[in-house]
């Protein structure tokens, strides 16, 4: 990466950062204000998946991007676990429903979880993500260990 490069994703990651904005748009107008005159929506967008940005609402309670805790593998001792909203489950799967763009995240945390907690695997959209259990693990056992991760 070029310094120029380098200097654009410090920049973007401390916007991110104020959690203040709320669409592609408003991040274009920062940074081209900071001085990256060529940045445009498309760009802005790449970047925003390159890095795991998520909207979540911030503490006044807009929806606006952010980043993850931390660029690995997230941890449930992560601000990840107050974008959890909802922890369901019937006979065969666990159903979650978090914060919209949050489900991918989340997913990648419990995925590294794995067979030792009892997850073959989790399929995550946007805000859902369905976890099925490994052979041997009851669902409500499973279900209970994945609330305990995601207690406040």
């Amino acid at each position: 990466m070029n310094e120029k490069q380098e200097h654009l994703v410090k920049v973007f990651k401390a916007l991110l950062n104020e959690e203040r904005f709320g669409s592609q748009a408003e991040i274009v107008i920062a940074l081209q204000d900071a001085g990256f005159d060529s940045i445009n929506q498309s760009k802005v967008s790449r970047m925003l998946s390159k890095f795991g940005a998520v909207r979540t609402r911030n503490a006044k309670m807009e929806m606006v991007y952010c980043l993850p805790v931390e660029l690995g593998v997230p941890t449930s001792s992560s601000q990840l676990k107050n974008l959890v909203l909802e922890v369901g489950h019937n006979s065969a799967l666990i159903v979650i429903h978090t914060s919209p763009g949050a489900a991918q995240l989340i997913a990648r945390m419990l995925d590294s979880l794995g067979r030792a907690e009892g997850i073959l695997g989790t399929i995550a959209g946007d805000d859902t993500i369905f976890i099925t259990p490994t052979h041997d693990t009851p669902i409500a056992t499973l279900h209970k260990n994945v609330l305990e991760l995601f207690e406040p």
